[in-house]
């Protein structure tokens, strides 16, 4: 059975593909296969498949892994910030909240497109569902 690679050519499925260049042009809004197509048509919508290497994008299965990994991040980076602040000044919880929570807001808004093109790129890479050239379980048992 034949698989698309890195560069859109043709290679047999037992070529590995790389985890680290996939996640990364995933990371990017690229297409995980190429890297030269664009993995999103909308602000988190994947495209159907690459327009420059014909790879099929729709069965992706991202569901809230994403948001999961967002939240840890973002939940990371604004505790230990607020924390640190909160142990070398004397603000009052209003200005607390002025910084802190629109700074979430825009991390998390910032950071859910690339986390979202990332995990995408992982399963490319990883050959799961249905990136690998046979059907998913959820596609070829609809009750479940």
């Amino acid at each position: 059975m034949e698989q698309r690679v890195f560069g859109g050519g043709k290679a047999s499925e037992a070529e590995p593909r790389s985890v680290y260049e996939s996640t990364r042009r995933g990371f990017f809004g690229h297409c995980p296969c190429c890297g030269r197509g664009r993995l999103f048509r909308a602000f988190l919508k994947t495209v159907e498949c690459c327009q420059e290497c014909g790879e099929e994008m729709h069965h992706h299965r991202a569901d809230d892994l994403p948001a999961y990994l967002v939240i840890v991040i973002v939940g990371h980076i604004v505790v230990s910030a607020f924390m640190t602040v909160q142990a070398v000044t004397d603000w009052p919880t209003w200005a607390h909240l002025v910084i802190w929570a629109p700074a979430t807001l825009v991390l998390s808004l910032a950071l859910i497109g690339p986390v979202k093109g990332a995990v995408v790129g992982l399963q490319w890479a990883l050959r799961m569902h249905g990136f690998g050239g046979e059907k998913d379980m959820l596609d070829s048992h609809p009750e479940l």
